[in-house]
């Protein structure tokens, strides 16, 4: 799209999906063969990456270009697709409060969707001390609890209902190490070998019925990376809004207790604090009780 073949001859409409993983240098260099142009995307999921470090603001996304300050897109630089049809209002409302400034709402029909251990957010606690990137004790406990789940009953939009099966479930984790550790102990259990298990890059764009979004990191002090990739709210927004109906975050209560070096670090452990704090609601306050 960036050759002179195009500008001479431009499309009358250049469509970009995932304009929140395209620089504005190669959106720029794109547009010239086009009238006009329409941007797809959510710059609060996974960003662009970036291989070099930019001056100024020219290694933002277009979609970042777009927004500047704002965090949700205003009315007059384009439309904020307001409603999922993907997530249980129980998760949703965690996500649209943190993420998208209260403005998504769930579909009517999603509220239909339950397990047989109800809908919303979870906090499975693992007190492990001195793990890095890998956790066999957050393994263990994601497993047994996918396999008390197989076979239980699942309503989904349609109000249709079927056992859960192991497609029906997606493990996320931050790092590789911790991937293998899981798939591994899923692997020696004839009924959960088949769960999907990867990183958050891998699903994105993906959804299940249960997503267990595993930490694996022991503290702040065990991270192998800052706390802008461990505690990214990108990251975040992306693994628990896999869930259809029931997520569970995995970690030690130590990692809850990190203490960022700058006003930004303290902002992305207070999320993943409030995430918590909202698994421990009642039901008619944003969430079910917490079931581990």
């Amino acid at each position: 799209f960036a050759n002179a073949d195009m500008a001479e001859n431009p499309v009358d409409v250049l469509i970009i999906d995932e304009a929140g993983q395209l620089s504005l240098a190669d959106a720029l260099a794109a547009c010239r063969s086009a009238k006009n142009l329409v941007l797809l995307g959510d710059p609060l999921q996974l960003p662009q990456v970036s291989q070099a470090s930019h001056p100024a603001s020219s290694g933002s996304s277009v979609l970042e270009h777009v927004l500047g300050d704002n965090v949700t897109i205003p009315p007059d630089r384009g439309v904020f697709l307001a409603e999922t049809r993907r997530m249980h209002p129980s998760v949703c409302e965690f996500i649209s409060h943190q993420i998208y400034e209260g403005r998504l709402s769930s579909n009517s029909e999603c509220a239909r969707q339950k397990t047989a251990l109800g809908t919303g957010l979870r906090w499975l606690r693992a007190d492990h001390e001195g793990c890095s990137t890998e956790s066999e004790l957050e393994a263990e406990l994601i497993a047994e609890q996918i396999a008390a789940l197989i076979g239980t009953d699942w309503v989904d939009s349609k109000n249709v209902t079927r056992p859960l099966g192991a497609g029906d479930f997606m493990v996320v984790a931050p790092y590789n190490d911790q991937v293998r550790c899981i798939q591994n102990r899923l692997r020696a259990n004839s009924a959960t070998r088949d769960v999907e298990v990867g990183t958050v890059d891998r699903f994105q764009g993906r959804e299940a019925a249960v997503v267990f979004f595993s930490m694996a990191s022991s503290s702040s002090e065990d991270m192998p990376r800052g706390y802008g990739f461990l505690f990214s709210r990108n990251r975040l927004n992306v693994a628990i809004s896999r869930a259809r109906c029931l997520a569970y975050l995995v970690c030690s209560e130590t990692l809850l207790d990190s203490r960022g070096r700058s006003i930004d670090d303290m902002t992305l452990i207070s999320t993943l604090c409030s995430l918590v704090e909202w698994c421990k609601l009642p039901t008619d306050k944003h969430s079910t009780e917490l079931t581990a």
